[in-house]
C-alpha cells in the first residue's frame, strides 16, 4: 500500500520553464487523483505570491514558511543557466530546506540551482545536454553525466532536458507506490514508462559547444579520422597537450569523456548508412571505426536505445513525404 500525504514541493522563480513544472506536476497529480497515491502537491517560491514563467504564464505560489511537512523538493529549470544566476534567494531557500527533505531533485537546468546551493557537490548529476559542459565547468566537483535521462545518487535526483522531468516523476512514483501505479500513469500521460537510450539521441556532439580552441580542434580531427584508433593519447598529441590534461579539459568543456565522445561521433556517422542504405552492417561498423559489429551494436543500443538492425527496420517502416 502507498504511504499517504507525501508533500511534494515544486520550487519556481521568475522566468522558470513551464514544462519543467507542468510535466512532473501532472504525473504526481494523476497519481493522487486517479491512483490513490494522495500526494500533497505545492508550488513554492522564495517570496510566495504570483510568479511569471518564461512563457508569460503567471503561477500562484506559496512561501515555504506557510507549509509544514516536506517530503520531496523538486527544483525546476529555465531556458538558460543565465536566468538562474540572479536567483540567489531561491538558492538560499534550497540550502535551508533541502536537508529537511527526504529527497531533492531538479528538472533540466534546475541542476544549476542545486549546484549553487551545494547540494550536488561531489555527486553524479545530469542536466540538459546543451548545458552539461557549462555545469561541469562551473562546478568541477560534480561528476556530470551528459547522456542520462535522469541520475539518482542516494536521495538526490537530477534529470535532463524539460520532458525528462516526467521520467523522473514516474521513477519517484514507482519507488513510492510500485511499478503498476507508475505504469498506469505513464499510460495516462501517453509516454514511455521507461525511455530507452540516453539524451545523446536528441543531440549532436558539436552542439555540446566546447570553446574555440584545442578541444574543438580535437573533435574536428576525430570527425575526419573515424577509422583510426582515436585514443586519448592520439587526440592529445594532435592538439599538443599531455593526455592527462587533454582528458580533464575535454570532460570539463563538453561533459563527456573523449572515449564516449568518439563513440557518439561514430554513431552519428553510421546512422545515415544504417537507415538509408542496404550496406551490410558489419561493413558500416568498419567504415566508421567501430572495428566490429558487436561494438557498434552495444553503442547504438546505449545511445539510440535500439540496435542497428532495429534502427534499419524502423527507418524502412516510417512513411516519408506525407505518405500513409
Amino acid at each position: 500500500m502507498p504511504t499517504y500525504g507525501r508533500a511534494i514541493w515544486f520550487l519556481v522563480f521568475p522566468g522558470f520553464e513551464l514544462l519543467d513544472l507542468g510535466g512532473p506536476l501532472c504525473a504526481f497529480a494523476l497519481a493522487s487523483d486517479f491512483h490513490e497515491a494522495r500526494y500533497d502537491v505545492h508550488i513554492v517560491s522564495a517570496a510566495g505570491g504570483l510568479v511569471s514563467g518564461a512563457a508569460g504564464v503567471t503561477i500562484a505560489t506559496v512561501a515555504p514558511a506557510t507549509l509544514g511537512h516536506l517530503d520531496t523538493l523538486i527544483v525546476v529549470g529555465a531556458q538558460s543557466p543565465a536566468i538562474l544566476d540572479d536567483q540567489s534567494q531561491t538558492a538560499e531557500l534550497i540550502r535551508a530546506w533541502a536537508p529537511r527533505a527526504r529527497r531533492v531533485a531538479s528538472v533540466c537546468t534546475g541542476a544549476f540551482l542545486l549546484a549553487a546551493a551545494g547540494v550536488l557537490a561531489g555527486r553524479r548529476a545530469t542536466t540538459h545536454w546543451r548545458c552539461a559542459g557549462e555545469l561541469q565547468q562551473r562546478y568541477p566537483s560534480i561528476k556530470v553525466d551528459a547522456d542520462r535521462i535522469f541520475v539518482r545518487e542516494d536521495e538526490v535526483w537530477t534529470s535532463a532536458g524539460i520532458t525528462a522531468g516526467i521520467d523522473l516523476a514516474l521513477a519517484m512514483i514507482e519507488e513510492d507506490c510500485g511499478s503498476a501505479t507508475s505504469k498506469a500513469i505513464a499510460r495516462d500521460l501517453v509516454v514511455y514508462h521507461r525511455r530507452s537510450g540516453g539524451q545523446s539521441q536528441f543531440s549532436t556532439l558539436l552542439e555540446l559547444e566546447p570553446r574555440p580552441g584545442r578541444i574543438r580542434d580535437a573533435l574536428a580531427y576525430a570527425r575526419t579520422h573515424l577509422r583510426e584508433k582515436l585514443s586519448v593519447e592520439q587526440l592529445a598529441e594532435v592538439v599538443r597537450i599531455s593526455p592527462r590534461q587533454f582528458a580533464r579539459q575535454f570532460t570539463a568543456e563538453t561533459g563527456e569523456t573523449p572515449a564516449r565522445a568518439v563513440e557518439r561521433l561514430r554513431c552519428e556517422a553510421a546512422l545515415p548508412q544504417i537507415e538509408n542504405t542496404t550496406e551490410p552492417l558489419d561493413q558500416i561498423a568498419l567504415q566508421v571505426g567501430f572495428g566490429d559489429m558487436e561494438r557498434m551494436r552495444r553503442v547504438c543500443l546505449r545511445i539510440y536505445g535500439h540496435p542497428p538492425q532495429a534502427l534499419r527496420r524502423r527507418s524502412r517502416a516510417t512513411p516519408t513525404n506525407g505518405s500513409r
